[in-house]
């Protein structure tokens, strides 16, 4: 991997990240609401309008790129790179004038993930990584926890579109509550990857997370220390991230 190239995909996706943020700042005063996999499954013209901002700056800038993006936007790559794109992680937040949405952008190549970043603008967060360059809060080096016990760990998850997954999903919680310190759950997965990367969180594990989920704030995490997995689970395959320690303490515990 060239570093020099990793380093330009790392400027160009700060500098779309930060525009696209400014776009998101500006709610509306209502919302056009679109059911994806299931009807709590939304998406809103805001999703679909930063997606556009996205995609159409970086094929002026690199036009033989490919494009993976959760509303729809797809491209064959013909230069080798492809970006990995999430316009608004954590649409239900945003809907509901919640903090910790976010927007996520990541570049790879047919092998890795070779930059990321998260800009989640209504808590003043934005993180950057590229591979084997450190990762980076608000341009500060950070490293997540660890070791850290499983009855000091301060852990996050999220709940699946498909409710039945989420009869799983309870009866991980319950198993999982009285042997923690406290549970989590934020509503936006690439931050609390990044959360994970900075030891704001211990841990945070999801079923069902898609590639733009996870593609930033896994490299994010990554690069601060954090192992990120994917393993088959009871419905879906499980996403987990945590420090080396912990992270083999909860996939025994979780069964993952």
């Amino acid at each position: 991997m060239d570093m020099s190239e990793a380093n330009d995909l790392l400027e160009l996706a700060l500098s779309i990240g930060s525009s696209a943020s400014e776009y998101l700042m500006k709610r509306p005063a209502t919302f056009e609401l679109v059911s994806k996999s299931t009807a709590i499954d939304i998406a809103t013209q805001m999703d679909k309008g930063s997606e556009e901002l996205i995609v159409s700056a970086i094929l002026k800038s690199r036009p033989d790129d490919g494009i993976i993006a959760e509303e729809g936007s797809a491209k064959e790559s013909k230069s080798g790179i492809t970006w990995v794109i999430d316009p608004l992680d954590g649409t239900v937040n945003y809907l509901y004038g919640l903090p910790g949405w976010n927007v996520s952008i990541a570049a790879k190549n047919e092998h890795e993930t070779l930059a990321g970043v998260v800009f989640a603008p209504t808590i003043n967060s934005v993180w950057h990584a590229s591979k084997g360059g450190g990762a980076f809060f608000n341009g500060h080096p950070i490293r997540c926890n660890d070791p850290i016990d499983l009855d000091r760990a301060l852990i996050a998850t999220g709940f699946a579109y498909d409710v039945e997954d989420r009869f799983t999903q309870v009866e991980q919680m319950r198993a999982l509550v009285p042997l923690i310190r406290d549970m989590r759950r934020n509503g936006a997965a690439a931050v609390d990857l990044c959360h994970v990367a900075m030891g704001a969180l211990d841990a945070y594990f999801e079923s069902g997370l898609k590639e733009w989920d996870l593609a930033a704030g896994a490299l994010i995490a990554t690069e601060a220390g954090a192992i990120v997995t994917t393993q088959e689970g009871l419905n879906r395959p499980t996403s987990l991230a945590a420090g080396p320690y912990l992270h083999k303490v909860l996939r025994a515990t979780l069964a993952i």
